[in-house]
């Protein structure tokens, strides 16, 4: 590939409403959850914030934020580029939660490797933004069809609606 189409390609990556943002957004609102989007007077624009719990969610790529798993690996050419660039977002990245610490927001960083296991990433978000996820149980949608991404949430779904 050359150089002008690979920066063709590089410049349709985008940085919000990514396909795994996108699922989680619809996985959180599915289970009764609402939030705002890329709030940019909070550090590093969250992908998802929940203001009245001081909460946040961060989506990220694992390719881009250098995770270490399969999809995070590091690219065979022009690691001289490719290094310091994943290096220095792995370094925002930790100033950006330090900043949201300091200013009492708690963050909850998703990897797009977790987004494998829709009923894993449904548990620790239940259990990250309310804390206690048997008092304070989020709306139920399944009634109207909304609550359909994963059998736990179905399932859970039911549940609720039977406590209530």
């Amino acid at each position: 590939m050359s150089r002008i189409e690979r920066s063709q390609q590089m410049a349709l990556v985008r940085s919000k409403n990514t396909k795994p943002e996108m699922l989680v957004r619809r996985l959180v609102h599915g289970m009764g959850y609402r939030y705002r989007l890329h709030q940019a007077d909070l550090p590093g624009r969250p992908d998802l914030v929940f203001r009245s719990q001081r909460k946040v969610v961060f989506i990220h790529g694992c390719f881009w934020h250098g995770h270490k798993c399969k999809l995070g690996r590091m690219p065979k050419s022009r690691l001289e580029y490719w290094k310091p660039k994943i290096k220095g977002n792995k370094e925002r990245d930790a100033r950006t939660l330090r900043r949201l610490r300091s200013m009492r927001w708690r963050a909850l960083v998703l990897w797009e490797c977790q987004l494998k296991d829709l009923d894993a990433v449904s548990r620790l978000i239940s259990d990250k933004i309310c804390g206690q996820p048997e008092l304070r149980r989020p709306r139920c949608y399944a009634q109207h069809g909304h609550c359909r991404l994963t059998s736990t949430l179905a399932q859970r779904c039911q549940t609720w609606q039977s406590k209530s």
